[in-house]
């Protein structure tokens, strides 16, 4: 009300009273609006610099996950050798020059722009300097490529260029962070002035008051409010649209930001998620390299397998072998061949999947039943639409179904060109099987199936080796009388397969006999082919009667000339085929050879790198034989020592190879020791000393093979040995005949007589005549009736075919038909030449 110069006062109209609130109204409503107006200019700003700040983010994010892949992919190809890597490797680095000129372009301020600058230029150097580079020593087969220095560079370069866009994020953030706040703050003004000049006007419109409240108070309330819980982490906030432009227009930006937002936190949590999926499945890939494969046994492969993929790949696990693959063979094609449950496993015991069955219950039916081995896996995502898997068995189906299982992927089991099974992978999980598990399943099968088929190939040619060994080794032991034999051979069970560790018993002339041990270096084929060659070739040489360290020198000069003779290695498979290698290095071998005498009870013993005898005496005393160990076979140019002995008649003779006194956990004395400990052990036979000595000294499977000859000696009694001295006179002749007459007499043996009477006559006359004395005549009666005529000229007389008019030269010639055998041995002291003869029948 406004008072007049007369006194009176007028008040003001209501046109007045309008148009002074109106004015005020218009006043005010200018400057809420002019303040609406710069709040909404700064949410608009804020939108943009939002946007501009949420596309550096997402680019700096793709970037990295091109990053990433280029990590993960590189990784894969290097542990794997397999090329599906490199396709997501290849991809990121063909998008790679994009993105990162999109992460430049996308830069907020200079300080971004220099840091995007460097990440590109820390991966360009990470691509040329170091994944490049890798890939192509992989595919050369670099072993370098693999080493930890190799795998630590790239972990340590990857960290790098993921700390600075982490920094690059972060600033991003924080920037669209004050931002935010800005805006915040100006809303928060604009809100306390509207309610200021909202409660002046109340009383003068309220009408235009409510339409204010409605119209822009109440809406900046939910947006200012929605921008807290926004703030918060709440990106499902939304603020109602409005009659107002400016408001409508405010909430549609606002909402637009948040479904931006809500949507950017879902591609990271699904790329986080997938990033986690990829790299549980190179873990349970890692983890499947180093625990599938660990022996050499089929089996236990195929258990290791269906170990490993549970619980993280699948709940239950079956693996089913071909019978061949299980005895080392190779599946032939086309032909029918049962499938055998060999493993497997799972988060339960009681599933109807695994028990152990020939053949098994349901998931091995006959082959014609499941379709080929090869191809493709397989994936049964609901198994109660798969007819075919139903009808396999449908008895076993229902149980599996009532079980809970669900889902099923079957993978062949394939390596070089040959399918050597199948393995099923099962799931009673929540979710099923997918497709993008069958590369996986494939990807494990095929690990597992290399793993699967070195075993197979191992048992292969450890059992074709072991075939050779023990069909070259003596199937029975020749019959004599000098000593009672018992023996054993057991092969290693090892990477490195059978090795050529052999040993023999030969009878020698008058009634000796040769106890031969060796080993051969190396295992596998070759070792037990070059055993059989050096086995024939020591026979070859006792035919001979040659005294053992002569023997062992001619054996050794045979295997040098052996390895001079042969290929290089690697020149038309001369390794492969000869089995003795290309140089004399490569056929190493020791050898022992001993003769015993049972008239003399002397053993003589020459070794070649081979460890000395234990001898256990009649008393129960047992020690090592002391003597010189010449150097191995094949080496050339050193001499051989013999060693004498004298046992007692009931003296066991041990002949072994290192393989049983030699392992890593104890020296060779103590195996020493541990052996005569064995042989002074009570034993009812010599097999059950073979059984303790094997029993005391390998506690576990041997290392290497392992070879043992016991022999317990005899002696002939000295009445079945007659032995003269005849003066060298012709007319000893018939005084030699009489003195063979009467012996025979005297031994029952008058049947005999006339043939060795005759005998002694021819070799009497021929040591009297070509020889030198003095002159020895034994007789030895043993299974068979041995003569012997002894001299000290070292000329050996050969068998000839007399011509008509010759005057000589049938006198061997009678003695080789009329006896069973006959043949001469040098001696220190000069020759023997000795005959044998069937003894009658009587």
């Amino acid at each position: 009300m406004r008072t007049r110069p007369g006194g009176g006062s007028r008040r003001l109209g209501l046109t007045g009273g309008s148009v002074l609130a109106s004015g005020f109204l218009a006043v005010l409503i200018g400057v809420a609006f002019a303040v609406l107006l710069q709040v909404i200019g700064d949410a608009r700003g804020f939108t943009a610099d939002a946007r501009a700040s949420r596309e550096a983010i997402t680019d700096a994010g793709t970037l990295e996950q091109h990053l990433l892949d280029l990590e993960t992919g590189q990784r894969g190809f290097v542990i794997t050798r397999d090329e599906t890597f490199l396709q997501h490797w290849q991809a990121a680095r063909d998008s790679y020059p994009a993105e990162a000129r999109r992460l430049l372009a996308s830069a907020t301020s200079p300080e971004q722009r220099r840091l995007a600058g460097l990440i590109n230029r820390d991966i360009d150097s990470f691509l040329s300097d170091y994944s490049l580079p890798l890939v192509e020593a992989v595919r050369r087969d670099d072993p370098a490529a693999s080493s930890p220095a190799v795998t630590a560079e790239g972990k340590r370069r990857v960290d790098a260029l993921r700390a600075r866009f982490t920094t690059y994020i972060t600033d991003e953030r924080a920037k669209l962070q004050q931002r935010q706040d800005a805006t915040d703050a100006s809303a928060q003004r604009a809100v306390i002035v509207a309610c200021a000049g909202l409660a002046g006007l109340t009383g003068l419109i309220v009408t235009l008051t409510v339409f204010q409240h409605r119209a822009v108070v109440r809406p900046l309330r939910r947006a200012a409010s929605a921008a807290g819980r926004l703030a918060k982490g709440d990106l499902e906030v939304r603020v109602p649209s409005s009659r107002v432009a400016e408001v409508a227009a405010l909430a549609a930006s606002f909402n637009t930001m948040a479904a931006s937002l809500q949507e950017s936190r879902a591609r990271t949590e699904e790329a986080r998620e997938r990033l986690e999926f990829l790299y549980e499945r190179l873990e349970l890939l890692y983890g499947a390299s180093v625990s599938v494969g660990t022996g050499l046994d089929v089996e236990r492969t195929a258990r290791e397998l269906a170990r490993v993929a549970v619980p993280g790949f699948a709940d239950f696990t079956t693996v089913d072998l071909l019978e061949p693959v299980l005895r080392g063979d190779e599946p032939t094609a086309g032909a029918a061949t049962r499938l055998r449950r060999v493993a497997a496993d799972g988060v339960r015991d009681d599933a109807p999947l695994l028990g152990l069955a020939d053949p098994p219950d349901l998931t091995s039916p006959p082959p014609e039943a499941r379709g080929p081995l090869s191809g493709r896996a397989r994936l049964d995502a609901d198994l109660r639409d798969s007819t075919e898997w139903a009808s396999e068995q449908p008895e076993a189906a229902a149980r599996v179904l009532a079980y809970g299982i669900h889902s099923r992927i079957r993978a062949p089991l394939q390596a070089r060109g040959v399918t050597v099974g199948t393995v099923d992978f099962w799931r009673s999980r929540p979710d099923p099987f997918g497709p993008d598990d069958v590369a996986f399943a494939e990807e494990l099968a095929a690990k597992a199936a290399v793993a699967v088929d070195n075993a197979r190939r191992f048992t292969r040619e450890r059992s074709t080796a072991l075939a050779l060994q023990r069909h070259l080794l003596p199937q029975r032991l020749p019959r004599q009388t000098a000593v009672e034999v018992a023996s054993r051979y057991l092969p290693a069970w090892t990477r490195t397969g059978v090795g050529g560790d052999w040993y023999d018993v030969i009878p020698l002339s008058g009634s000796r006999v040769a106890l031969v041990v060796g080993d051969v270096v190396g295992h596998g084929l070759q070792a037990s082919a070059a055993m059989g060659r050096l086995r024939t070739a020591v026979r070859t040489l006792a035919d001979v009667d040659l005294p053992p360290d002569e023997l062992l020198t001619h054996l050794d000069d045979l295997i040098l000339h052996l390895s001079e003779g042969e290929p290089a290695p690697g020149e038309h498979g001369a390794d492969e085929a000869h089995g003795l290698g290309g140089s004399s290095a490569d056929l190493g071998a020791t050898c022992l050879y001993a003769v015993y005498d049972p008239v003399s009870r002397r053993c003589t013993l020459a070794t070649a790198g081979h460890p000395m005898p234990a001898v256990l005496a009649p008393d129960g005393t047992a020690h090592v034989v002391a003597g010189h160990v010449g150097p191995p076979l094949g080496i050339g140019g050193l001499p051989f020592e013999a060693t004498d002995l004298e046992l007692d008649a009931g003296s066991v003779l041990a002949l072994y190879t290192d393989g049983l006194v030699e392992a890593r956990h104890r020296d060779i004395d103590v195996g020493l020791a541990e052996l005569c400990h064995a042989l002074a052990q009570p034993a009812e036979s010599l097999e059950e000393a073979c059984d303790t000595v094997l029993g005391s000294l390998l506690t576990g499977p041997a290392a290497d093979d392992v070879a043992l000859l016991l022999a317990r000696t005899r002696a002939l009694p000295a009445d079945h040995v007659a032995t003269w001295q005849i003066p060298a006179e012709p007319v000893q002749v018939e005084r030699a005949r009489k003195l063979v007459v009467e012996q025979l007499d005297a031994w029952g043996l008058t049947e005999a007589t006339f043939v060795i009477e005759l005998v002694v006559s021819e070799l009497v006359t021929n040591a009297i005549r070509y020889g030198q004395p003095p002159i020895r005549l034994r007789l030895i009666r043993d299974h068979t009736l041995i003569c012997e005529v002894s001299d000290t000229s070292s000329t050996a007389p050969h068998l000839r075919r007399a011509r008509a008019f010759d005057e000589g030269g049938r006198g061997l010639l009678l003695v080789a038909q009329l006896t069973q055998g006959w043949g001469t041995r040098q001696t220190t002291k000069g020759k023997t030449i000795w005959c044998e003869q069937a003894l009658p029948a009587s």
